[in-house]
C-alpha cells in the first residue's frame, strides 16, 4: 500500500496538507504527483481537484481517497478506517 498525493505548485491548500503530512508518521510510502507536470497520472486516477490523496494497493488499484485539507487527527482516522 502507498499514498499518492496529487497537488500543484500554485495550490495553497496543497502546501498546507503537505505540512500536515510531513509532521505525521504515515505508515505508508507517500508519493507526490504534480498534476501540471504529470497530467496523465492525474487522469489515470480521475483527479478533478487538488489536493487529493489516494491510497493504492501494490498493483496501483485505488482503495480509497480524500479531497481537500485535513488535520492530523482526521488523516489518522482516515488511515485507520
Amino acid at each position: 500500500m502507498k499514498l499518492i498525493k496529487f497537488s500543484a505548485g500554485w495550490c495553497q491548500p496543497c502546501k498546507r496538507l503537505q505540512a500536515v503530512l510531513d509532521a505525521m508518521d504515515v505508515p505508508y510510502q507517500c508519493d507526490g504527483v504534480d498534476i501540471d507536470k504529470d497530467p496523465a497520472k492525474a487522469a489515470q486516477y480521475g483527479i478533478r481537484g487538488v489536493p487529493t490523496v489516494v491510497l493504492v494497493d501494490a498493483e496501483g488499484v485505488e482503495q480509497k481517497r480524500f479531497v481537500g485539507t485535513k488535520s492530523q487527527s482526521q488523516i489518522q482516522e482516515w488511515l485507520d478506517e
